[in-house]
């Protein structure tokens, strides 16, 4: 299964021509036929490491680290099979008009944007982790200006928060350059030594890689280019385009930390996780578009996954005790399916918002009261990923969850745990205050109650139905879950039986 690692990062980069050239129409279809392939062989992959365990390739004909080295193993492929689901179903979502998508460009830019994920998740070294990361920033920037003039200024201000993130980034991969003589993380992984130039690395590439994650406080860009995005780019944004970054950030923690200042350092990404769940939940709180809503719920959210460095890191030291070892292990295996919970119900919530943004020609919340009477299963399907997103038994989320959950008690970190909890109340109450209205009419003790405060215009059914499939997915996959975390455990950093 080797020879599919490199296809399918050239698969969608050959689409990118093929639907730049062809008419609109053809381009929907033929962009939509490219990534269900694409995600084809992600399924494909990612059962042979399930399997089999990791799987990689050097290109060029030269030993690493000449050569180029390509790596997949259960986490990479978790975020490849992530990347073709939720692109798939935007995809269908999108060929229903042209306005959700912006116009006939989103087509070859999402195919580029497809090419640079996939990258992002099987590059093996870090100057290709970089190049990979700057092919995402360039193909996001231009989706978030199909929006029109109002989402310009966000595409501008995104622009220019991830140039200063690739540019300390780019730092960080000459100091590893400068310090081991190599690119390749796996061999760079304890070349580098303790010390102030390991605090150096691991810092800038948390300002480089959080500016382009939006952790907060270097959050600021996301609610506005998330809101002003097409319906169809909003969903990859939040789903997909800040796991990449983030997916980096994990990679380079987990070869390189593992000492004391690096356990300080994690206990202080911790509290800055948490200081993100409360801002942005309460931000979200106080919105009164769904769009913003949903986009500072991802302010928030992005802050839990941020739990895994102050519960992983003890387990990386070379004298960690068993108890560490098994709490990195929950700690990575709870922090992951998040991410991947996440990608399913954030999209959802994108695509639900987007589909009554359509029919009602507003996603003001004044605008969408009543909701429900005629676009049902789009309320539901919202719902439903904002009980995933709470964390509610029996969820995926809520997998995810109590995996952090037991990995605060084993390691003794119990003070993350009201973090969880009051994380999960607060995401049900900004997704109840929005089915609220969207529910009930206003005044809701009125003799006549309407259903159509804003006469919505009549929109393709598989839009709702596409948010709907997401939401079910972001929910069933709870009930489901060994398989996938049998699969994160393919390749984890601590050599332990899992």
């Amino acid at each position: 299964m080797t020879e599919l690692i490199p296809v399918l990062v050239l698969l969608p980069l050959v689409g990118v021509v093929v639907t730049a050239l062809t008419p609109a129409r053809v381009a929907r279809v033929l962009g939509t036929a490219w990534t269900a392939a694409v995600a084809a062989l992600a399924v494909l992959l990612a059962v042979a490491v399930w399997q089999d365990g990791p799987v990689s390739l050097v290109l060029g004909g030269w030993d690493v680290p000449i050569g180029i080295g390509l790596r997949v193993d259960g986490l990479a492929a978790a975020m490849l099979l992530l990347t073709g689901l939720v692109g798939t179903v935007v995809c269908v979502f999108a060929t229903a008009s042209e306005a959700v998508a912006g116009n006939r460009w989103f087509w070859p830019l999402w195919l580029f944007l497809l090419a640079g994920l996939n990258a992002v998740f099987v590059s093996g070294d870090l100057f290709n982790t970089y190049v990979a990361l700057e092919l995402v920033t360039i193909a996001a920037v231009a989706l978030v200006a199909l929006g029109g003039d109002d989402a310009l200024r966000p595409a501008l201000r995104y622009l220019f928060v991830a140039v200063l993130g690739s540019l300390a980034f780019l730092v960080v991969v000459a100091l590893v350059y400068a310090r081991t003589g190599t690119l390749a993380l796996d061999d760079a992984t304890g070349a580098l030594p303790s010390g102030p130039v390991l605090l150096t690395v691991l810092g800038l590439a948390i300002v480089g890689l959080g500016l382009k994650t939006a952790l907060f406080p270097m959050h600021t860009w996301l609610p506005p280019a998330h809101a002003g995005a097409p319906s169809a780019v909003s969903p990859l944004m939040s789903a997909l385009v800040i796991k990449a970054s983030l997916y980096v950030l994990i990679r380079m923690w987990t070869g390189l930390a593992g000492d004391d200042a690096t356990e300080a350092l994690g206990q202080l990404l911790g509290a800055v996780g948490v200081a993100a769940v409360l801002w942005g939940s309460f931000l979200a709180l106080r919105q009164t578009h769904l769009k913003r809503l949903v986009a500072y719920s991802t302010v928030a959210q992005v802050g839990s996954f941020f739990l895994i460095f102050p519960l992983a890191t003890p387990g990386l030291r070379a004298d960690a005790t068993p108890e560490a070892i098994e709490a990195a292990r929950l700690a990575w295996q709870g922090a992951l399916v998040l991410v991947l919970a996440h990608g399913l119900a954030k999209a959802a919530m994108f695509l639900g918002a987007g589909t009554l943004k359509s029919a009602y020609g507003s996603d003001a919340l004044t605008d969408l009261r009543g909701a429900v009477g005629t676009h049902p299963v789009a309320v539901i399907a919202f719902g439903l990923a904002g009980v995933c997103l709470a964390g509610l038994p029996p969820t995926f989320a809520f997998v995810g969850k109590w995996q952090l959950l037991w990995a605060s008690l084993e390691s003794g970190q119990w003070w993350w745990i009201p973090v969880l909890l009051v994380g999960g109340l607060l995401t049900f109450a900004y997704t109840a205050k929005a089915l609220w209205v969207m529910i009930h009419t206003e005044p809701i003790d009125s003799a006549e109650p309407r259903w159509d405060t804003v006469a919505p215009v009549p929109i393709p059914a598989r839009m709702q139905w596409t948010t709907f499939v997401l939401a079910l997915l972001a929910f069933v996959l709870g009930l489901h879950s060994i398989e996938i975390l049998e699969l994160l455990d393919v390749g984890t950093p601590w050599e332990v039986p899992l």
